[in-house]
């Protein structure tokens, strides 16, 4: 990609110019137009494109379109068919009453005062070996199972599901992103995972309940139909009687399944690095028996989909359906899913747009120089990249990448410096992160409620896991 770098221009001819139209188009075209989602953000993105033929080398005036297409058809080939199989298991689960038998058994344990507290352990919990969409789509029939069990708080509910699989995702792996991170950095992954848990925890506490509690108590959402499940359907089985509900076992399957056979690639992949593997002769054998069938399994297009039909399965069974009613009702799950998907999809061509103009790296390289000590430093490029261009994947990468070089120059263990990248990567969540829409459109949000729970909950983690990241290595420096 061709772009000028920052020390050697003025403002005029810096890709800085890209992202401020973009950004006034897609406020432009998204909140004072108040065009339909995927209409405005796919127009912002075109914008961009042609924006990026002013100043981008090797975009010619083809691409302003064609690379749209692509980066939408990149984006729906990651997210299409996990949404689509979400769409159904949210349907199912909230219909047939099994994610209100799993909020019974949440209050039954901690108490009908804690119902935010179960939720954000789960949410956390889940997201160590998956990524936070696939979490989320587990979690959102909850909150809003919980919602119409409780009859109020599905913002702290909608906030703290939200925080746990943010905070466990930028911080601890075997979670992709911070993996990522550690191998760039070439850290210990045992220290890493201690340290991310140690990082995570007040990170989520804040973000999750502190604040949800405070936004709670000062922005009513009210549950909306969404995933073509309507407000009285959920209160319908809310009343219902507990034994009307399917059994804990039958009600967690779709949950389990996904997460189980998400999770198990990651741990077959993890024995592969275990000194274990030397000292019984037949793990290496088994593990090359076992690898292709985990990789099959654990693709989560794959474990979305197994945990789709487990999900309706049950739906068919506890609401005396006929075929062609089950039927009926799964292809509005899908049509459902089908807008959200296309909406999370065209909110990353947007941010892919203005990735191509440069300005991640035209940012970054800018920071690099920047006489401030060496945490901070990554934290500003993760977070500078994050907002510029939305994925935090890429604002991870690219911060590592910079970092890398420089980590001898360290004084501490170097696990902070993926711990402060991957904070940096998590602020700001806004409408060039497809994880926005998808929180949006599966929460049932409007674009004001997402921006005040959803960005607000990634600036409050990646602020919380700086600040705690400097304080631990000011103390632990494990260097």
């Amino acid at each position: 990609m061709a772009y000028v770098p920052l020390q050697a221009v003025d403002f005029a001819h810096s890709p800085l110019i890209t992202f401020i139209v973009g950004l006034i188009a897609v406020v432009a075209l998204l909140v004072w137009l108040d065009l339909p989602a995927f209409i405005g953000l796919i127009m912002a993105a075109f914008t961009v494109g042609v924006v990026n033929t002013v100043f981008v080398a090797d975009f010619g005036a083809a691409d302003a379109g064609s690379r749209v297409a692509t980066a939408f058809g990149d984006n729906m080939a990651g997210i299409g068919i996990p949404i689509l199989m979400a769409a159904v298991i949210g349907k199912s689960m909230l219909e047939s009453g099994a994610a209100q038998r799993i909020v019974r058994s949440f209050q039954n344990v901690l108490g009908k005062s804690n119902s935010d507290i179960s939720l954000l352990g789960s949410s956390s919990f889940l997201a160590v070996p998956v990524f936070f969409d696939s979490v989320f789509y587990l979690m959102a029939p909850l909150a809003r199972s919980m919602r119409a069990r409780v009859g109020r708080d599905y913002t702290l509910f909608i906030v703290v599901v939200g925080a746990g699989a943010a905070t466990t995702h930028v911080f601890v792996p075997p979670t992709p992103g911070p993996l990522a991170v550690a191998a760039e950095l070439e850290t210990d992954l045992g220290a890493t995972i201690a340290i991310g848990i140690v990082t995570a925890i007040p990170a989520a506490i804040l973000a999750g309940l502190v604040y949800g509690r405070w936004i709670n108590a000062r922005l009513d959402i009210p549950l909306r139909d969404t995933m073509s499940t309507t407000t009285e359907e959920l209160q319908d089985v809310a009343d219902k009687p507990t034994s009307a509900l399917p059994g804990m076992i039958e009600s967690a399957a779709p949950i389990i399944l996904a997460v189980v056979l998400i999770a198990s690639l990651t741990f077959v992949d993890g024995f592969q690095d275990w000194a274990l593997l030397e000292a019984i002769p037949v793990l290496p054998t088994a593990l090359e028996l076992i690898e292709p069938v985990a990789a099959f399994l654990g693709d989560k297009n794959v474990a979305l989909t197994i945990a789709a039909l487990a999900a309706a399965y049950s739906f068919m069974r506890h609401n005396d359906l006929s075929q062609s009613e089950w039927t009926d009702e799964l292809t509005e799950a899908l049509k459902s899913g089908g807008n959200i998907a296309a909406i999370t999809a065209a909110g990353g061509a947007f941010g892919a747009l203005l990735a191509a103009s440069g300005i991640g790296d035209y940012l970054a390289g800018g920071l690099e120089g920047v006489g401030i000590g060496l945490l901070v430093t990554a934290w500003l490029i993760a977070a500078i990249v994050r907002i510029a261009q939305g994925s935090a994947t890429a604002a991870m990468l690219t911060a590592a990448g910079i970092m890398a070089p420089l980590t001898g120059q360290l004084e501490v263990h170097t696990a902070y410096l993926v711990m402060v990248i991957g904070a940096g990567a998590n602020i700001f969540s806004w409408y060039n992160d497809s994880g926005f829409w998808l929180v949006k459109e599966i929460g049932g949000l409007t674009q004001g409620e997402t921006l005040r729970t959803w960005t607000v909950l990634t600036t409050i983690i990646s602020i919380s896991g700086l600040l705690t990241s400097l304080v631990l290595s000011t103390l632990f420096p494990l260097a």
